[in-house]
Parts: structure tokens; sequence; C-alpha cells
């Protein structure tokens, strides 16, 4: 136990440490939530999508994966290795040189100067989004570091939450951007690091991969992508509309704040192809890993090597059983649970760190600076920037103070939230011409009310009806920017104009 603590404290030092290291470079607010657009292809790659792969990665999936089979996970994955294909693809460079071309450095400040609004009602809206959507993600994952811990150590669950967003806020605030994207590099290699180990300890204690198969195929519909394993032994048909549902998840990448930063922060738009293979093939590789971990748990479980873990919230902890079995196994191995645990608190970190950046950029710039006009110098802007975003971290410990939450469902919804309300408007802005800023504010609007409404009201009809929000949200505020741009006037000739040059710099 003491080489898992030693491990973890010095992992936890190193972030803190980059921390102070970059907060040499935060010269102005661009920086402090830009990095000042240097980001080199490795870096915005890794630090994108271990930003994007929370503490779902090694909970979430796992989880599910233990609980339901295949199915379910499985689409999941599919829909979001599609997902983060397209989005860089689409996306990516396009961001990048409009961005820089109308010199916006949050995603509500792009969407304000690419339809030339005056009264910043776009800007206003999207920040509001951000913080609505963003805080309870944020909550997420601090929920998750204080899930760790009170595993880990018997620690008041509490408690722990609190000193792991301390330490997130600590590096966070001193570096900014460029401490968040560094940092976030070296946690995906922790995170692929805790993956390897997990999957060979894993296969190994349970008899080897045969075992691993044979035990999973003894469960009704665990193996196929068209069953559910149900929590009762039998199973349920996962049928074309579930499976729609859940492919879905990829739309929400096209409006996931912390990802497209990365897109506008990246030095180079050239190397945007190089990110998106290195992006690629890590997202594919590391989601299969940790569906697999969920399938090896699950025959841990039937060997007696680890309690059955028999509710959602109870799942998510199967990669921290399988660490406690690595650290009965030797001080050796005791450094690779120690590894594992990091991995879990590097998903966590690495995407809260973004979150709490974009949420703290919404308040600061875009609410207090772009919406009601207050005027700071950079000295004082930077510090409302830090203030803000040790405010938001406040509410979102709050909000995770509930330790009985389910990871998975919290980051569902959010990620449906960000989806639906950010990617029509988004691939409208970069594709669409005709695109203005009416109808810019309808598809805001509608995807944010179909958000809630589907998933309260809605989706708990069951039958057809049980699709996840994401979809039928994001197609009415597609549909609803569309119709209303149609229906009102053209865009003036100067945002028509600036369209037509991003599109000649994009093909240069």
């Amino acid at each position: 136990m003491t080489i898992i603590i030693v491990t973890i404290v010095v992992y936890l030092l190193l972030m803190v440490v980059i921390g102070v290291i970059f907060s040499k470079q935060n010269n102005d607010v661009g920086d402090f939530y830009l990095g000042g657009r240097k980001l080199g292809p490795i870096v915005t790659a890794m630090s994108a999508e271990a930003s994007d792969m929370s503490s779902y990665l090694l909970m979430g999936l796992p989880g599910l994966a233990y609980l339901c089979g295949c199915a379910e996970v499985g689409w999941t994955a599919i829909g979001l290795a599609v997902g983060t294909y397209l989005n860089w693809l689409l996306v990516a460079k396009r961001l990048r040189v409009y961005s820089h071309r109308i010199d916006a450095i949050t995603l509500p400040d792009f969407f304000s100067k690419r339809y030339g609004e005056r009264k910043n009602v776009i800007l206003g809206i999207s920040a509001v989004i951000i913080l609505v959507f963003f805080v309870p993600y944020t909550a997420s994952g601090f929920s998750a570091c204080g899930k760790l811990f009170e595993q880990l150590f018997g620690w008041d669950y509490h408690i722990a939450m609190i000193i792991s967003a301390c330490i997130i806020i600590l590096y966070t605030s001193i570096g900014g951007f460029l401490a968040a994207s560094t940092t976030d590099l070296i946690q995906s290699i922790v995170m692929t690091t805790a993956l390897i180990v997990v999957v060979i300890f894993g296969i190994t204690t349970a008899g080897g991969v045969d075992n691993v198969i044979e035990n999973a195929k003894g469960l009704s519909g665990y193996l196929t992508l068209f069953e559910n394993h149900n929590a009762d032994g039998s199973s349920s048909p996962f049928g074309f509309l579930s499976i729609v549902s859940t492919l879905a998840w990829g739309l929400g990448y096209f409006g996931m704040p912390h990802i497209l930063l990365r897109f506008m922060a990246i030095g180079d738009k050239n190397k945007i192809k190089t990110s998106r293979r290195i992006a690629s093939v890590w997202v594919v590789i590391s989601m299969g890993v940790a569906v697999f971990i969920g399938i090896i748990a699950r025959t841990l479980s039937a060997q007696g090597q680890i309690e059955t873990l028999g509710t959602s919230a109870e799942s998510e902890t199967a990669i921290i059983k399988i660490a406690f079995l690595m650290n009965d196994n030797g001080a050796f191995m005791a450094i690779f649970a120690g590894l594992i645990f990091a991995g879990i608190l590097a998903c966590t970190m690495s995407t809260a760190d973004s979150q709490l950046l974009a949420a703290s950029s919404s308040a600061s710039e875009n609410l207090l600076k772009g919406v009601f006009g207050l005027k700071l110098s950079e000295k004082a802007s930077m510090l409302t920037a830090r203030l803000i975003l040790g405010i938001i971290a406040i509410v979102a410990i709050v909000i995770a103070w509930d330790k009985d939450s389910s990871i998975f469902s919290v980051v569902s919804f959010a990620w449906a939230g960000f989806g639906a309300t950010f990617g029509p408007i988004m691939l409208l802005a970069l594709f669409w011409k005709r695109s203005n800023k009416y109808g810019a504010i309808a598809g805001l609007a509608a995807g944010g009310v179909m958000i809630f409404v589907w998933k309260f009201w809605v989706r708990p009809l069951g039958g057809a009806f049980d699709i996840y929000e994401l979809l039928p949200a994001f197609i009415i505020a597609l549909a609803a920017d569309i119709i209303v741009s149609l229906v009102t006037k053209a865009p003036e000739k100067e945002i028509t104009q600036a369209f037509e040059e991003y599109k000649a710099e994009v093909k240069s």
C-alpha cells in the first residue's frame, strides 16, 4: 500500500510541477485559455483524446460491459470511434483556420464572430450552455476521484473528492491551457499503461483468454451485439432503435468544447492529418481494451477472485477490484497497481482540467466581458479567470456530493447536451455560407430545450421513444437552424466574404 501511495503522490506532484512550469508562458488570457495557438501535432492529438476519454474510459465502459455485455457498450464504442474520426476529418482544420482568421479564443467567441452579431446573443447563450452542462460533467470527474480513494484507502468519499478537486484546480489555475494540454499528454500515456497492465494481469489471473471467453459465452446474450445481458441472468433484444440510439454518441464530438478547443490551438494546420491518425488509432484501441476489461472482471467474479458487482455504481469499480488483486501479488506488482490507480486519476483529471478551463473562459471572457461589457486590465482578466475557475469547481464539488450517482449516466447527459446544441451550429457554421445568426440562435435554443424534454418527459414513455436524447435533439436543432436561416434575411456581405476567404485558406 505504501508503494501505491508513493506512485500516486509522485504522479500528482508531477502534474502540479507542470502547472508551475507553464505558468510562466501565460502572458495574457489568450495564452491562458488557448495556449497561444502553438500546440504540436502529438500534444494536440493526445490531449484532445485524453480530455475526451474521461472517467468513463477506465470506469464507465468496463462497468457497462461487466453488467450488460457487449451490445450497448459495443455500439457506443463504435459510435464514438466513428465520431472521433469524422470530427478530426471534417471539423479540425476548418475550425483552426476560421477561428484564427476571426481571432476567436473560445467556442462562444467563435460562434459570435462567425455570424457577426453585435448584441452578443449567441455569445451569451453559448456561454450559459457550457456552464449548464460542463459543471455536472466536471462533477462526475470529481466523483470518480472520490470513489477511487475511498476504495483504495478507505478514506471518506467527500474528503477524498475534495482533495482530488483541489489538485486539479491547483495545476489548471496556475498553468492554464498549456499546462492542461501537456498534462493530458502525460495522462494519456499513464492511461494507456494502465489499460495494458490490467488486461495482461487480468487474463493471466483468470487462467487465460479461453477461460474469459468461455465464461462470457455462458452468460445469456453477453457476447452478441444484438442482445443485452440482464441482471437476472436472462437476455433481451438490442434492436435497431437501440443500435441507432447508441451510435448517436458519435454526434456529440461535433459540439464538445474541450475537444474543439484543441483544434483551435494547434500550431500548424497542415499537421492536423498526423494528429487525426494518432487520435483515431488510440481511441479505437483504448476503448476496445476498456470493454474487454469489463469482460475479464466478469470472469474474475465468477471465479470468486473479486466480489460480484451488482449495481451500476458498483460495476464502475471493476478496474479498482482488479488492481487490488494485483496489489496482493508482491511489491513489484504493487507498482503497477499504483499505475492503474494513477491511470484512473489521469482519465478524470485530463477531462476535468479542460472542462474547468472551458467553463471559466465562458463565464469570464464571454459573459462578464462580452455580454455584460466588464472592462478589465490584462492582469485583472487573468485574476478573474482563475477566480471563476475556482468558483465553478466548488459548484461541481457540491453536485458531486452524492457518491451513489452513476458516472456513466452523468457523462451521457452532458455529452448529449453539447452534441445537440453546439454540434449542428458548428457543422453549419463551417460548411454552409447561407447559415445566419437567427438560425444559430434557433438551433441552440431548440437543441438545449429538446435535451431536457426528451430526457425527462419523452424517453420515460419507453418503446419507440426510448432513444438516447442526443439523436432527436440533434436532428431538431439542425432542422431549426436550417429552416430559420432560410426564412430570414441572408448574412451580410462581409460575413459571406469572410466565409469564402476561410474556405480558400482551408484548401491552400
